[in-house]
């Protein structure tokens, strides 16, 4: 699609693509990227498996197909916890990011876009060169860590089954919850999310949704 400033956008329906975090061995969070084919538009950049919407998708069905087709990943190993607009055009054109968890680092398999697809550490996403828009786009996208205290809490076995996990903030953004590990502010269940200091207290409905 072409936008009136001469600007150039893939997909006539707009784009989408998988931002997916897993668990790393002693806390935080690990990010799937995908490094470019060198003939691709930004080839040698990393950026996210993802792609353009077809007609009748939805921004989700199209980015956890798109990271299916490109990595190998099957959509029922995928739990998305949220999606943001992160780039547009004067065409009306949007990419959406697609915010998910996986179990565990997931064994890859990729297509011809890719060159590798790697299991990046959250805080050594950016050491990286990125894609324009994704770099653009990751400060709003980066999860803060943070370890969850289940003292007190009813009903802490659901709670505990439930994490690692990421939890979307809406305007704080996003957080990567987990209850082991080192690292991070803490978290606490409380009655209402709130960022204070190095604690942060969510409620019970946020860590469970």
């Amino acid at each position: 699609m072409d936008s009136p400033d001469g600007t150039r956008q893939w997909g006539l329906f707009g784009a989408a693509g998988l931002l997916l975090r897993a668990p790393r061995t002693g806390g935080g969070a690990m990010v799937l990227l995908q490094h470019r084919a060198p003939w691709s538009h930004q080839g040698g950049t990393w950026a996210l498996p993802g792609g353009a919407r077809d007609s009748h998708e939805t921004s989700v069905h199209a980015a956890v197909r798109e990271a299916q087709e490109e990595t190998g990943i099957v959509p029922e190993a995928v739990r998305v916890r949220g999606e943001r607009i992160t780039a547009t055009a004067p065409s009306g054109w949007t990419y959406t990011t697609v915010v998910a968890d996986a179990a565990e680092p997931l064994a890859t398999t990729a297509n011809r876009e890719s060159a590798e697809l790697a299991w990046v550490p959250e805080e050594e996403v950016d050491a990286r060169p990125l894609h324009p828009g994704f770099a653009a786009a990751w400060p709003a996208l980066r999860a803060s860590s943070a370890r969850i205290s289940l003292d007190g809490v009813d009903d802490a076995a659901t709670v505990a089954a439930a994490l690692p996990r990421t939890v979307d903030l809406a305007e704080h953004g996003f957080v990567w919850l987990h209850s082991n590990g080192r690292g991070g502010r803490a978290a606490r269940i409380g009655s209402a999310a709130d960022l204070a200091g190095n604690v942060l207290f969510l409620t019970l409905d946020q860590v469970l949704s």
